[in-house]
């Protein structure tokens, strides 16, 4: 299955998208002339640039009414009426929405009310479409976005100075793992935020894949700290299902009775964690207490963190990255005397499932132990 990976370390705009997409092999004449027949006046160009040492494309729309200020109705409407994929125009349609809906929220107004200021101009309509239309060139069936550098400092829109992020790419970011880094000003835009948010399909490291293609597209400035670029990789899906990179999170507890923790570790189990591991320590002034440790795929942190804050009586958590290795693994179904039991199994080892191997000892009135022995005689004997 292809899939795309952005990496917003510098932040996202519109504009660094689409040429981060071209750099990466779509068609750029395709791209040119979809827009161009948009008829909003805008003239498209193309050029490679450096940014601290890192070539990459730089996309420009110049031209049109650029301080025209319009409806979202105005905007479906020019993509309704464009010669493009059907599946391009959901997903502009789809990114639009959701400035729509920040832009609502932001402002108090309804979403028929919201004039679009800058997202509204020639330019931010022909770097939405331009992007929807470069995932279509390159066949992307599944989009994935690293955490989000925001940038800091205020930005000057056509409200007025406004806080980084603004409003709205605040609010189209909520739920999206994002950090500050780097110059005092905004990295990334509101048609960025949109973009992801819209068609994303998960925040964190990078997904298993073969990389086949990437690509890097530049910002209007160079900055002195960091490539100020977004880069997007190109690849197929591999077969490994878990992620190599995960977060641990940790806390100390003293206070709990054992079934409150026993049942925070069911929750965070049910929430998405990869593991939940109870280890019992003596703390401060003698107490017996337990650190309870999850293991966490991208993503999920925010979510199990809220899960043990709400089921634990901690007050504070630990968080860091570490590194998993994982061998890939198959299921195998082996029949038994007893019933059938999956046995799990990987390039150096083999064992039974304990679930499907408890069921059975109880349903049959036999030992645990009996029934993980006879599933590993039938399993070995198939192999």
């Amino acid at each position: 299955m292809p899939v795309c990976y952005i990496d917003a370390f510098s932040g996202l705009a519109g504009d660094m998208l689409v040429g981060a997409f071209a750099d990466a092999g779509a068609d750029r004449n395709a791209i040119s002339s979809a827009l161009t027949e948009l008829a909003t006046g805008g003239s498209i160009s193309w050029d490679t640039v450096r940014r601290r040492g890192i070539a990459a494309t730089k996309f420009r729309v110049s031209g049109g009414e650029q301080h025209k200020h319009r409806h979202l109705g105005d905007i479906l409407a020019i993509i309704n009426a464009a010669n493009l994929p059907a599946t391009t125009k959901s997903a502009s349609e789809q990114v639009f929405q959701a400035l729509a809906e920040a832009e609502s929220a932001a402002h108090g107004m309804s979403i028929e009310h919201v004039h679009f200021h800058e997202v509204g101009a020639v330019d931010s309509i022909c770097d939405i479409i331009g992007a929807c239309l470069a995932l279509d060139l390159l066949g992307i069936d599944k989009l994935y976005c690293s955490p989000i550098n925001v940038g800091s400092g205020t930005v000057n829109t056509e409200h007025g100075i406004l806080p980084v992020p603004a409003p709205a790419t605040a609010r189209l970011l909520e739920g999206c793992p994002v950090y500050s880094r780097g110059p005092a000003l905004e990295l990334t835009t509101p048609t960025g935020a949109a973009f992801v948010k819209a068609l994303a399909q998960g925040f964190g490291a990078m997904p298993p894949m073969t990389i086949r293609a990437s690509g890097y597209g530049a910002g209007d400035r160079d900055f002195p700290e960091h490539s100020n670029v977004v880069r997007v990789l190109l690849g197929d899906s591999s077969l490994a299902t878990e992620a190599t990179t995960v977060e641990v999170i940790e806390a100390n507890i003293d206070d709990s009775s054992p079934q409150v923790v026993a049942w925070a570790a069911e929750k965070l189990l049910e929430a998405g964690a990869l593991d939940v591991v109870i280890i019992p320590v003596q703390m401060k002034k003698g107490r017996p207490g337990v650190i309870l440790q999850v293991i966490a795929a991208p993503g999920t942190r925010e979510d199990l963190a809220a899960t043990i804050f709400r089921e634990t009586s901690t007050l504070g958590l630990r968080f860091y990255a570490a590194e998993r290795r994982v061998q890939a693994r198959a299921f195998t179904d082996v029949t038994t005397k007893y019933g059938v039991v999956r046995v799990k199994s990987g390039s150096d080892g083999f064992a039974p499932e304990y679930e499907d191997a408890r069921r059975i000892a109880v349903e049959a009135g036999v030992p645990l132990r009996t029934v993980l022995a006879e599933a590993a005689h039938e399993y070995l004997k198939s192999r």
